[in-house]
């Protein structure tokens, strides 16, 4: 058996002396795993940090085997990475969702987002409603999808500014208002039309990972026994804590 697919590198573990077994997106194989030989040396190791992307062959004798992987860097993003606590937080969160997808199953779709994210992870705000965009896509590939495109009550696409907690759907202002006190509120770059990244304030921040965040964990952790991961909130303070320092000043 042998493939040959681009993949972003999720993590690594050590496996004897110098080798290490290491966890891919792939484009076309989805989460999979494989042996890279010398892959705690000082030649593989920068290659082999989370969120850099590779070109990697894979074989093995049969298809079920862990097999082993022959890999090259395309694009090394970990210098830019560990320059910044936030960006090592949401690395380290958008592996843990992806470990969310069943391994060796391919998602075309999260592949894309996942390196679109990483491409553009400079700017903290830019990267946080990425991210928020990102746990969105996750829960739909999952089968637990938002529906934002139209009040669940009237049928109206304009002013929605609530979702609902019980649906998940989308909640125009006139419709929510009553039960204001019993929605989560629906950021405004979420919103089909609204303001895009530049507009996103703290507060739209915190209400995306509100609302990402109650569904993720009712939906698909808490049936599993699992929680938010740690760098998830590690992430979501490193954004806001700067912020609110510069509010305050």
């Amino acid at each position: 058996m042998e493939w040959t697919d681009e993949g972003i590198v999720l993590g690594t573990r050590r496996h004897g002396e110098t080798s290490a077994i290491v966890e891919l997106m792939t484009r076309g194989h989805g989460r999979h795993l494989g042996l890279v030989r010398g892959g705690v040396g000082r030649r593989m190791r920068p290659l082999l940090q989370p969120g850099n992307s590779v070109s990697a062959v894979w074989r093995a004798r049969l298809d079920e085997h862990l097999g082993t992987y022959v890999i090259e860097g395309t694009r090394l993003r970990a210098a830019t990475v560990f320059a910044s606590s936030y960006a090592v937080y949401g690395v380290t969160h958008l592996a843990s969702l992806v470990r969310l997808l069943p391994e060796r199953d391919p998602h075309d779709d999260i592949y894309d987002q996942l390196d679109l994210i990483l491409n553009d992870f400079d700017d903290p705000v830019t990267a946080a409603i990425h991210l928020v965009r990102f746990e969105l896509a996750m829960l739909t590939e999952l089968g637990f999808g938002l529906d934002l495109s139209a009040c669940v009550a009237t049928g109206v696409s304009d002013d929605l500014v609530y979702v609902s907690p019980k649906s998940g759907s989308a909640v125009s202002r006139a419709a929510g208002e009553p039960w204001a006190d019993r929605m989560f509120k629906l950021p405004a770059f979420l919103r089909e039309g609204g303001e895009g990244i530049n507009g996103a304030s703290e507060d739209d921040i915190a209400d995306g990972f509100r609302l990402t965040g109650t569904f993720l964990m009712r939906n698909v952790l808490e049936p599993r026994g699992q929680g938010h991961s740690d760098a998830r909130e590690g992430f979501i303070a490193a954004v806001l804590r700067p912020r609110t320092r510069l509010a305050a000043e």
